[in-house]
């Protein structure tokens, strides 16, 4: 197996929307270009980024990340670019920063929306000069690295808002890749079910062979707001549950189970709002949900996405 076929058939799924992600990752991969990956939380960012690393010609050498939404603003820039001894109270030692870390190979930045407007000056020098200063230290390191970046964040919008430097916008921008939210991609779930089955019940030492219809039909059809992030862990807690060699029915959110109806879940406002929102378009329709003019396509989903809706707000056609 060549190195490009494994680092992609890693990536689980065979839909159109992913496919058409790999193909851009592959286009890239061999590019010294920076890359932008948007999309939302937990679809997988970090995960394209190392398979662009993996098939890029800097494979060889290191794959440094640095989350930036979870590293504190204070210690971001000493984080990012390193800094002397003494160059702050508590830098009891030198400390080699991750820009450092990753020279001859690629830095990984996610969440670059969520790094403070102060810093980002600084971020456009490393960028465009390739020179980086510890903190405390007037000597200029160069380093070599190939950037990726990542964001769940709207960064045109927050330029707009003057949150985001517009010049470290377009050096970021080069070549965006837009991850498809799971929701969009329900010719997939079967796929990455199976494949966190395999991996629970082995790591688990469990043997599970089957799985209800009734529940992947489920799976396929929720709408997961966690994306793959969420059905990871909800295949986890199935797995845990399961007592023989059939898949637990899987618990969607807090309390409810598949297959299941829970009142809690149809209670408050926007519930509510929603039932109502989908029932008012149903009847302008005259309830019906497929085509073109159906309610489906004026809200925005798919038709088996409506009809779980449907079932799951009690939303019923009366005779």
């Amino acid at each position: 197996m060549t190195r490009k076929r494994r680092e992609l058939d890693a990536i689980i799924g065979k839909g159109r929307a992913l496919l058409h992600v790999l193909d851009q990752v592959e286009t890239v991969a061999r590019m010294p270009s920076p890359v932008l990956i948007l999309g939302e939380t937990g679809t997988g960012k970090e995960l394209i980024a190392r398979a662009i690393h993996k098939l890029s010609a800097r494979h060889d050498g290191p794959f440094v990340s640095a989350n930036c939404a979870s590293i504190p603003a204070g210690l971001l820039e000493s984080e990012l670019f390193g800094h002397e001894k003494g160059a702050f109270t508590g830098a009891f030692a030198r400390t080699v920063g991750r820009f450092e870390l990753a020279d001859k190979g690629t830095i990984f930045l996610d969440e670059v929306g969520d790094i403070p407007l102060e810093l980002q000056p600084k971020l456009l020098r490393v960028l465009q000069e390739r020179q980086i200063e510890r903190l405390g230290s007037s000597q200029t390191l160069h380093v070599d690295f190939r950037l990726l970046a990542a964001t769940h964040r709207n960064l045109h919008e927050m330029v707009t808002d003057r949150r985001f430097r517009i010049d470290l916008y377009y050096r970021l921008n080069i070549f965006p890749i837009q991850l498809p939210p799971l929701r969009d991609r329900p010719e997939d779930i079967h796929d990455l079910v199976w494949h966190f089955v395999a991996r629970y019940a082995k790591r688990m030492n469990k043997r599970i062979e089957t799985i209800q219809a009734e529940d992947m039909n489920a799976l396929a059809n929720y709408d997961w707001p966690g994306n793959v992030r969420e059905l990871q862990n909800v295949i986890e807690r199935s797995v845990i549950l399961s007592n023989d060699t059939v898949l637990a029915p899987p618990i969607l959110g807090p309390t409810k189970s598949v297959g299941k109806s829970s009142s809690s879940e149809v209670s408050g406002t926007l519930v509510e709002a929603q039932r109502e929102h989908i029932r008012q378009v149903l009847q302008e329709t005259n309830w019906v949900l497929g085509g073109p003019t159906g309610a489906a396509a004026r809200l925005g989903v798919k038709r088996t996405t409506l009809l779980y809706k449907m079932r799951r707000l009690g939303l019923f056609r009366e005779q």
